[in-house]
């Protein structure tokens, strides 16, 4: 990745702009003092001068303005390579955004008290060092609006195929993907996309069209009366004219406020999604997926995205104090009601789709971003088999730095249907069922995965991994699992066995022979429905299971080794069960007598 080179150079714009920053705030204030002086030496019969000198003022103001903006621009692409560059060094978690927003959303099932997804806690998709705040670098909140629900929920093969078409097109668009994040960060708060759909597709709550010609005429009828009356026409008429406008303008006032509240919220940054789709509409592209994207918005939506801004500014500019006597006179806010319902009339039914275009570009040019910072990473091959199953090499966790161990597995047909895992704790038995996780998280959703090879099929995801108890519920920490392997086993016969199920220590809160018995149910009912999976545990005696199942299941182990007083890890996945253990041993070295 050429980031240090982009961000010297932008760098080095910043300092030229600051430098000509300097230069022409310097020149506006000599200009200013030259016009004062002007008028101190000659009078008021200097004003052509003056005049003269403050068309030169107001020219300043302007190229001024529009070096600022430039400055402005080439800070925040120093920003969007300072961003990638703390990602590539894997100092990002905590410096983006963590989506805590969209935790509860996406697909959910109904339990006693509570609703709760299957994956999204367990898996670590938001929330400091998430998926989310890793991928999301949409600048748009329908953007990152998009990209949470692809996280939260597998797409179609066909649709994950055409997404990876597209992510492989726009990673190398380093330029486009600047751009993108320049214009986005123009704007501090975020859009409302789901009130701006509302309000779009809503029915129009403005008269008829003979009141808008009224409401159009009636400012020019009062200006008439003050023209006439002064030019020696009846007394009375302006007066007349002024309590015609105003009959009319209450007449209309409960629609108007209508109309101004309900466009205010849901149009707030505007201005990014124009900018946004006119970045979208100017590119060329292949891929169909993005082809069809940019065909949602042509022709004509940034234009149309922009005209709707300018009329909310317009809304807005009657309540400053000097023009609100003149808006008021010019039934300002009527005559901008009736042209807002009317862009609403026009174009209201073609915003959610515009918005979905909008939003899916930005997703697909998130991954892009992170498929571009991790060549290695390999794009999953999705097929459709009679049985589900999952394989990889070298698979490691993608939010873990360059560091983490990876290995192979494989499971479904025609490999064993279930893997136990066993070890000691902080073996990484609960990262690898992460991993896996999450890798079928991003295979579904279009994204890179962090492996050599990744084959797939289309499958729901329920985990039981970071279960806890709920004070509010009056849930225990057993009872809030055993609630949540009802919900997975549900999830299974809904999807016909299309799952992979991933369970941490199962029913570690109750006593050996319940475990035992609880834990060889549940893996046998989710098996004979037809779902794959893996379980861990670090407790030997349910390795049983596995012999009870058959060719169907398999163990394999994490080891670890004690020396000098500390456990030593290598993170390496081997056949069969585990056959140390050496819990005691720690327990003894940090001074706890086990021995009596």
């Amino acid at each position: 990745m050429d980031y240090h080179a982009r961000r010297t150079a932008r760098l080095a714009t910043v300092a030229r702009w600051e430098h000509w920053h300097a230069r022409l705030g310097f020149a506006r204030l000599a200009l200013a003092a030259a016009i004062v002086g002007i008028f101190g030496i000659g009078g008021w019969n200097a004003w052509p001068a003056a005049a003269v000198l403050g068309a030169a003022f107001v020219a300043l103001l302007v190229v001024h303005g529009r070096v600022l903006n430039a400055r402005d621009r080439a800070r925040r692409a120093v920003d969007f390579y300072d961003r990638g560059l703390r990602r590539l060094a894997h100092e990002w978690p905590g410096h983006g955004d963590a989506g805590d927003r969209f935790a509860a959303r996406g697909p959910e099932v109904q339990g006693p008290g509570s609703r709760v997804h299957l994956y999204a806690d367990d898996l670590d998709i938001f929330g400091r060092g998430s998926a989310f705040e890793l991928l999301g670098t949409c600048r748009t909140e329908v953007g990152q609006t998009t990209l949470a629900g692809w996280l939260l929920a597998p797409a179609a093969p066909a649709d994950v195929r055409a997404r990876q078409e597209a992510v492989r097109e726009l990673a190398p668009l380093l330029d486009l993907r600047e751009r993108l994040s320049v214009e986005g960060a123009v704007i501090g708060g975020r859009l409302h996309p789901d009130r701006l759909r509302e309000w779009a597709t809503a029915a129009t709550v403005m008269p008829s069209r003979l009141l808008r010609v009224v409401a159009a005429i009636l400012p020019l009828l009062l200006v008439g009366a003050v023209v006439w009356q002064r030019s020696g026409g009846p007394s009375g008429v302006i007066e007349l004219a002024l309590i015609v406008q105003i009959l009319i303008a209450l007449l209309l006032r409960p629609r108007v406020l209508q109309v101004i509240h309900e466009v205010d919220s849901p149009s707030r940054d505007l201005d990014l999604l124009e900018r946004t789709a006119r970045i979208i509409e100017d590119a060329t592209f292949v891929a169909p997926k993005l082809v069809a994207l940019q065909a949602a918005l042509r022709p004509g939506a940034s234009t149309a995205i922009r005209q709707l801004s300018q009329l909310v500014a317009l809304l807005s500019s009657r309540r400053n104090v000097i023009f609100a006597p003149i808006s008021g006179l010019l039934m300002w806010a009527t005559n901008l009601a009736f042209i807002v319902e009317a862009w609403r009339g026009r174009h209201g039914r073609a915003v959610p789709a515009w918005l979905d275009a909008i939003g899916e570009f930005e997703a697909l040019a998130a991954i892009a971003g992170f498929a571009a910072e991790h060549p290695d990473f390999v794009f999953p091959r999705l097929t459709e088999p009679a049985a589900p199953h999952f394989a990889a090499t070298a698979l490691a966790h993608p939010l873990l730095p360059d560091s983490a161990v990876a290995n192979d597995v494989a499971f479904g047909d025609p490999a064993p249907v279930l893997l136990l895992v066993s070890g000691s704790n902080m073996s990484g038995k609960s990262t690898f069922l992460r991993a896996i996780g999450l890798t079928t998280v991003l295979a579904q959703m279009g994204a890179p995965v962090r492996a050599t090879m990744c084959t797939l099929s289309p499958m729901t995801i329920g985990a039981s991994i970071r279960v806890l108890d709920s004070l509010q519920e009056g849930h225990s920490r057993f009872y809030a699992e055993i609630l949540r392997l009802k919900h997975i086993v549900d999830l299974a016969r809904e999807s016909r066995g299309r799952m992979v199920f991933l369970l941490d220590e199962m029913l570690s809160g109750t006593n050996s022979h319940d475990r035992r018995q609880g834990a060889e149910g549940v893996l046998r009912g989710l098996t004979e429905i037809g779902a794959i999976g893996l379980a861990t545990t670090h407790d030997l005696a349910l390795g049983d299971i596995v012999q009870t199942m058959g060719p169907r299941a398999a163990q394999m182990h994490f080891s670890d080794v004690f020396d000098a007083g500390t456990l030593q890890f290598d993170y390496q996945l081997r056949q069969g069960p585990v056959r140390s253990s050496n819990a005691l041993a720690l327990m003894r070295s940090i001074g706890l007598d086990v021995d009596r």
